[in-house]
């Protein structure tokens, strides 16, 4: 079987501690909260 490997950079604060969750087959999962401050400007000129 071939082995899938993806990078994701995640830029901002974190907002709680990861929580790590072990299956009983022993996979994992791990779940976080984050904040970014990112905006944009949408058709109408408005800041969104």
């Amino acid at each position: 079987m071939n082995t899938l490997r993806n990078k994701v950079q995640l830029i901002g604060n974190l907002g709680n501690d990861p929580q790590i969750h072990v299956f009983d087959n022993g996979n994992k999962k791990a779940t976080l909260s984050l904040a970014t401050n990112e905006a944009y400007t949408n058709k109408d000129g408005d800041k969104v």
